[in-house]
Order: C-alpha cells, then sequence, then structure tokens
C-alpha cells in the first residue's frame, strides 16, 4: 500500500524511449494504470527527430536512423499509424580497381546485382556465394524473427527452430570470420559481409567471445528477411504514433521528471523523481526500466551485478560479458544542397547513397582499423556507413528545400570506442570526422564540402556524436547504443521467461538492456508488458484447493 498522498499506479515505467512507450501502451490496453516517467522535455529518447540545423526545416532522425527489427505484432496490436519504406538499393561500396574507380551496387534487381559481383570480382563466383550465403541468413531470419515476441526459448529449443546444423555452427557456435573466410575470397565482399557484425560493436572477425556474431545476427533477422527500412516521416512520426498510443489507452505521460531512485521490496516500490519545482514520489507495484541496467543499478543503489541478473557470462555462452559497457561508433548528421558526384561514373549518387555507402570498409580495413583503436589511436582510415533518408522518403524535407534538391546524409563510423575520447574529447572527435569525410571524399568527383548546406547563421550542416556526447545526452553508458553487449536471444541466467527479470521480482527491464534489447524494435517493451500481465494473471488464478 502506498503512504498516504503518493500517487499509486499499477505499473511505473523509468523513460519515455520507445520501448517504454510500447510497454506503456500494452499495458494501458490491458487496463492498468500506467505512469511514464521522462527525463527530458521530449519522449522518444533516442528514437526522435529533430531540426538540428537553424533556419532550414529538414527533421533528421537524430540518433537511431534505420527500422529492422520492430515486428509487425506491435504495430498491428498496438493500431499504429505508421510506416516504413524499403530501400531499392541495399548497398554501394566504392573501390578502386586497376587503377579504375568502381564499386559493388547491390540492389536494383538480380541481374543488375550479378553483374556488379561480375564487374568487380571478374567472375560469377562472388555472387553466387553471396546468394548462397544470404539464403543461409534469410533461412534463420525466418525461424528466429517470430520468437523474439515469445517466451525465450532455451537453447536448445532455439536450435530446433533453426534446423540447420551448419548454419548454427557458423552463426552461434564458431567466430563469424571463420563462416565469412570460407564463402568469400573478395576483401572487398568480405568486408561488406562483416560489417553487419560491427554496427555499435567494437569487435574483430574472429573474436573468440562471439559479440560479433550476436551483433551479426540481431543485424539479419528483422523482420524475417533482415531489411533494413526506412521510417516515414522520421524516427519521431514512430515515437509520436506510441505516444499517441499510449495516451489513448490512458497511460499518463510526463517529461521533465528525472528518476532518482527505486526501492522496492519485491512487491511494491517506490520511484523517487526530481522535476522543476523539487521532488516527487510514487508508488507501483512493477517498475519498469527502460533505461540501461547501468542506470538501473545506480537507481538501486546496487552494484550491477547485483541490481541486474545474467550479467555475468563466459566467451561463447550466449550472454554478454562482464566487461564496462562502451559505444564504438561516431554519428554524423548532415545537410546538403545536393548529393556529390561521383568518381565512378557508372553508378548515380541517388541510387549509391540511397542504400548503404560503405567506405573503408574492405576486410583488411576492418581488421587493421580493430587494431588501431585497440592500441589507443585513432584509425587513420576510419570506416563507416552512410545513407540518405531523403531520397526514400523526401517527407522529412520541407518542400521548398525538396524542390531545390537538398537531401540529408547520416554517417554511422565504426570502431570509434569511448576510450579513445576521454583524454581530449573535443580534438580527437574533430580528427575523427576529418579523417572520415576524407575517405569518403576519396570516391567523389568533388569534396563533400562543397556540397553542405548553410544554416541560417552560415555555418555548415554538420553534427557531429561522439559515444561520450550520447552518454551525456541521453545516459547510454559508455555510449553504448545497445545499453550493454547483445546476447543470443535464447534463455539467460536470471533473465527470467521473458528475458527482462531483474533481482527484484517487481522490477523488470524494457529497454535495449534486456535479453532480446538493441535496435529499434520495440520487443523489450512488449516482452516487459507481457512479463507484468503473465504476472497479474498468476496472482488472480485461483489457488488449487479452490478449482473446481
Amino acid at each position: 500500500m502506498a503512504p498516504r498522498g503518493v500517487r499509486a499506479y499499477d505499473v511505473v515505467i523509468v523513460g519515455g524511449g520507445h520501448n517504454g512507450l510500447v510497454a506503456a501502451a500494452y499495458l494501458a490496453r490491458a487496463g492498468r494504470a500506467v505512469l511514464v516517467l521522462e527525463r527530458l522535455d521530449h519522449i522518444g529518447g533516442a528514437a526522435v527527430s529533430s531540426r538540428p540545423f537553424p533556419g532550414l526545416d529538414a527533421r533528421l532522425s537524430r540518433y537511431a536512423y534505420l527500422v529492422s527489427l520492430l515486428p509487425g505484432k506491435v504495430v498491428r496490436d498496438l493500431g499504429l499509424r505508421f510506416e516504413v519504406r524499403g530501400r531499392s538499393i541495399s548497398s554501394y561500396t566504392p573501390a578502386v580497381r586497376a587503377g579504375r574507380p568502381t564499386g559493388l551496387l547491390v540492389g536494383g534487381g538480380e541481374r543488375r546485382t550479378r553483374e556488379a559481383f561480375a564487374r568487380l570480382t571478374g567472375s560469377d563466383r562472388e555472387y553466387a556465394a553471396w546468394r548462397e550465403f544470404h539464403a543461409m541468413t534469410r533461412r534463420v531470419a525466418e525461424r528466429v524473427f517470430p520468437t523474439l515476441t515469445e517466451p525465450l526459448p532455451c537453447r536448445a529449443e532455439l536450435r530446433a527452430r533453426v534446423a540447420d546444423d551448419a548454419a548454427w555452427e557458423a552463426l552461434f557456435e564458431r567466430p563469424l570470420g571463420e563462416a565469412i573466410e570460407a564463402a568469400f575470397a573478395d576483401d572487398l565482399v568480405r568486408g561488406v559481409v562483416l560489417t553487419d557484425a560491427l554496427i555499435g560493436t567494437f569487435t574483430h572477425a574472429h573474436d573468440p567471445s562471439l559479440r560479433q556474431n550476436r551483433c551479426f545476427l540481431y543485424h539479419v533477422i528483422g523482420g524475417g528477411t533482415g531489411d533494413w527500412n526506412v521510417p516515414v516521416g522520421g524516427m519521431g512520426a514512430f515515437t509520436d504514433a506510441l505516444a499517441d498510443a499510449a495516451r489513448a489507452a490512458g497511460a499518463r505521460l510526463e517529461t521533465g521528471r528525472e528518476v532518482t531512485a527505486v526501492a522496492t521490496d519485491g512487491t511494491v516500490a517506490e520511484v523517487t523523481y526530481r522535476e522543476a519545482d523539487g521532488e516527487g514520489v510514487v508508488a507501483a507495484r512493477h517498475v519498469l526500466v527502460g533505461a540501461s541496467p547501468t542506470v538501473l543499478a545506480d537507481l538501486l543503489g546496487e552494484p550491477p551485478r547485483a541490481a541486474v541478473a545474467g550479467a555475468v557470462a563466459g566467451a561463447g555462452s550466449g550472454a554478454p560479458p562482464a566487461d564496462p559497457p562502451e559505444g564504438a561508433q561516431l554519428k554524423v548528421n548532415m545537410l546538403l544542397r545536393r548529393l556529390p558526384r561521383l568518381r565512378d561514373t557508372g553508378t548515380d549518387p541517388r541510387e549509391a547513397f540511397a542504400g548503404t555507402f560503405h567506405i573503408a570498409e574492405g576486410y583488411r580495413q576492418l581488421e587493421a582499423a580493430y587494431r588501431q583503436a585497440a592500441a589507443g589511436e585513432p584509425p587513420a582510415a576510419p570506416p563507416s556507413e552512410i545513407y540518405c533518408h531523403s531520397l526514400t522518403d523526401p517527407t522529412i524535407l520541407a518542400p521548398e528545400l525538396a524542390r531545390a534538391g537538398y537531401q540529408t546524409l547520416t554517417l554511422f563510423g565504426l570502431h570509434s570506442p569511448a576510450r579513445l575520447f576521454t583524454a581530449d574529447h573535443d580534438a580527437t572527435r574533430a580528427a575523427l570526422l576529418t579523417s572520415a569525410l576524407a575517405q569518403l571524399d576519396a570516391h567523389l568527383a568533388e569534396p563533400l564540402a562543397d556540397c553542405l548546406a548553410l544554416d541560417a547563421e552560415g555555418r555548415p550542416c554538420i553534427e557531429v556524436k561522439s559515444p561520450l556526447d550520447l552518454e551525456r545526452e541521453l545516459r547510454l553508458p559508455g555510449g553504448n547504443i545497445f545499453h550493454r553487449e547483445l546476447a543470443f536471444p535464447y534463455a539467460q541466467e536470471g533473465a527470467g521467461r521473458w528475458g527482462v527479470a531483474t533481482s527484484h521480482a517487481n522490477v523488470l527491464l524494457c529497454g535495449a538492456g534486456a535479453v532480446r534489447g538493441g535496435g529499434v524494435s520495440g520487443v523489450p517493451g512488449h516482452n516487459a508488458a507481457m512479463a507484468v500481465l503473465e504476472a497479474g494473471r498468476a496472482s488472480e488464478a485461483p489457488r488449487p484447493e479452490q478449482r473446481i
């Protein structure tokens, strides 16, 4: 029972990111009294849109860019008015072969892709290997993705679901580099495949902990296809739809409320928060935490390993290692007056930038960049991935900008771990940005700087975020976009039936730090809501002696 004068709810959700909103909408629709407390003055967390460049009406997805892991089930269950749009081109990777600018364009139909592989490599071998490898990952995706919104299977159950011993061995048992090197001979093709294992994850192809395998799996199973889609209207459109659904169902969403402590006896919890006018306390039967496990431990006043079950695991076990979380990416948002021309004159920039544009991501380049960063030095040739949201979804630009040919550009840099920025943050961030753009310029027929738009004060429209910026702005520990290292999507010790349990029965994770968390998915929010509803049904069930 809550103390007199304290507001009481069935569920209090810490954090108004997209997962917290998913949980709020499900629980409120089920008749629970739900309160969401968000530290910032707006809802959405990392899945937001903003206008970062003064005087220019361009709504960029500021932190999270693309959607892959969002289940259609969540969209249907919550009646969301939200749309994603597929990209006609999957990727483009520029290269120089025999002194001639060229590149690998994947997409636009099977024939075009096959011809692109043949032009780059001189035969059909790599394309055949590409088709076979991605047919394997597609089969795994079709079988694994539906399990993300079901109770966690045990390891043996998931393996039986995959029903492909060779695929299981390649993706779940052995370092991914072995499968890549067995399948492909071309260095650039190997690198394009490996990049999905390195997004936000500081590792290498042969890491025995298999953190690269876990990252790769989540990047290739989305929707049962592995497709990465563009959110129409930007990421903010998604969280706006979720907030509308939660409010319509009766959830209360309060911004400017920074939660400072959570206390629980396992049955009833109290949540203390700070607001502009002072401090407040609310009571709840359940507390769902969209923040990271590290933040949750601070709120509980406990060491991270004590607060969050399942935090310790050995190499290859499927659960994340116990290392402190660390992000490893550079995020850059840009607005251009026009797309730059390419040195590869056989490729239209509108196609090259519509998909994922790979820079300095050959297999050996990725390894060299990793080794430099692991030694404490910024990579000389930072690998990165670029794409243009507005080519697929021009609605994020004001009509006058779209008519004038303006385009957005986002760059996601790899192998930029937080440790590199601790000594001289601003200088390191500036140096890495300069190096990353130089790698891009090497494949352009004109400097990117000549294409950048200028804001109302005459400054180039470019914004860069390091892992430490993300930690400061979004409370991501070490700037880790997954809150902690990813785990394979099967049962982990202490994670509970839905992968959201903590060491307190009525405190659950509903953010990216849950098992099957990470990315813009809503999966942890769905699963935390299911755990609460399941617990409610269990407590309401008659005792055995009462059954008829």
